[in-house]
């Protein structure tokens, strides 16, 4: 019998590597193979980032106090006509002397988070998913240092509005650091007080948004900011367990989004009537499709959805994706600023290629670039992390 016995845990081991092999996608096992370098090296070097809140900066514009998200809105400007009057508006044209910090490490957060759990499904080290828990902690648990969970002070304009609605859209970047945090608990990572404050803040956050007038405001605004405010709800709702709010988003995104936001084309025009209709339709693109991915894992038949005979939201991809390829070929007024800095590495192409499986979609998404220094693009630019929302 002892003599058997290492024939039996060698016989083992091969039936364990051979299970874990099996279980990982063609898909999953390709964006490995791609993201592997990108990811590591930079999950090494946020080991020994340190953690920043809101807490630490604020202005004295605010409303707010220290645990309040504060921003202001980017296209409003002095009036040159009177000087220290209200603020006037620039769409398109963004006012660099806006108070940006709370914005700055809302998304600073949902880079650093997101990359040093990609790491941990890449290595399996725990050094990753704990750091990342040091900083979700500080965000949404640590009672000295956490945010809010509302938007009462975003997008204020100086002599006009202490906040507005739609300030609600800088909170986007909070949907992968969940995803993130969805990946913790699924293996155990994140648990206890820390996993039971953090979904309760999100609770909070979601109730805000559902019920506050800015949020309902922002619901109703119409173009990207009621995609994304959905896109928000979805996810949340989810990572809360909250069946009937991500039901009720679904019917917002059957009864509204998509009647009221695409042509029979695929275009959104009230995306192309902007200034910069290039990167808003991109933007939009992307929120529509990660809010059909969010709602896909209970509802995966909000892809093959229509209006009538012509609106199917499979043509907004198909609609932007020979643009995506040759921007050279855009028909419309290029954006007033940033216009050479798209396009990126468009989520909506890899989850149409899930959803669809065209080949068509994943490849085009291979040749894009996954990282910018651009400010804007950074802004705009929410799904960073790939091996967060690929499973096994």
């Amino acid at each position: 019998m002892m003599k058997k016995l290492p024939w039996l845990l060698s016989l083992a081991i091969v039936w364990i590597a051979c299970s874990c092999s099996v279980s990982i996608s063609p898909l999953r096992k390709e964006i490995l193979e791609l993201e592997r370098d990108r990811v590591l090296i930079a999950a090494d070097e946020y080991l020994s980032a340190d953690i920043q809140t809101i807490t630490e900066v604020t202005s004295s514009r605010s409303a707010g106090g220290p645990h309040d998200f504060y921003s202001e809105g980017d296209y409003w400007w002095p009036d040159p006509e009177n000087s220290g009057g209200p603020y006037i508006r620039k769409d398109g044209l963004t006012n660099p002397d806006n108070f940006v910090e709370h914005r700055n490490r809302m998304r600073r957060l949902s880079i650093i988070v997101p990359t040093l759990v990609a790491a941990w499904t890449i290595t399996h080290n725990d050094k990753y998913a704990l750091k990342a828990i040091e900083h979700t902690n500080a965000w949404f648990v640590n009672e000295d240092t956490r945010m809010n969970p509302d938007m009462l002070y975003s997008q204020a304009i100086f002599g006009r509005v202490t906040g507005r609605g739609i300030g609600i859209i800088d909170a986007i970047h909070l949907v992968e650091v969940v995803q993130a945090l969805m990946v913790l608990e699924e293996n155990s990572l994140l648990t206890g007080k820390s996993l039971e404050k953090t979904k309760d803040w999100f609770t909070q956050f979601n109730t805000w948004i559902t019920t506050h007038p800015y949020g309902i405001e922002e619901r109703d605004n119409g173009n990207n900011h009621s995609t994304c405010w959905a896109m928000q709800v979805a996810q949340y709702a989810v990572f809360t367990g909250n069946d009937s709010l991500l039901f009720a988003t679904k019917g917002f995104y059957d009864q509204t989004l998509l009647p009221e936001q695409m042509a029979a084309n695929g275009s959104f025009p009230k995306e192309l009537a902007r200034t910069k209709p290039y990167g808003y339709s991109l933007f939009n693109l992307d929120a529509t499709y990660t809010l059909l991915h969010i709602l896909g894992k209970s509802y995966p038949q909000v892809w093959q959805y229509q209006v009538g005979d012509s609106l199917q939201v499979r043509k907004a991809v198909d609609f932007m994706a020979p643009y995506i390829a040759d921007k050279a070929t855009w028909p419309y007024a290029p954006d007033v600023m940033y216009f050479d800095d798209w396009p990126m590495r468009q989520s909506a192409l890899l989850f149409s290629y899930i959803a669809y499986g065209d080949d068509k979609y994943l490849e085009l998404w291979k040749t894009l670039p996954a990282d910018s220094e651009e400010d804007e693009v950074i802004r705009n630019f929410f799904i960073r992390q790939p091996l967060l929302w690929v499973k096994e």
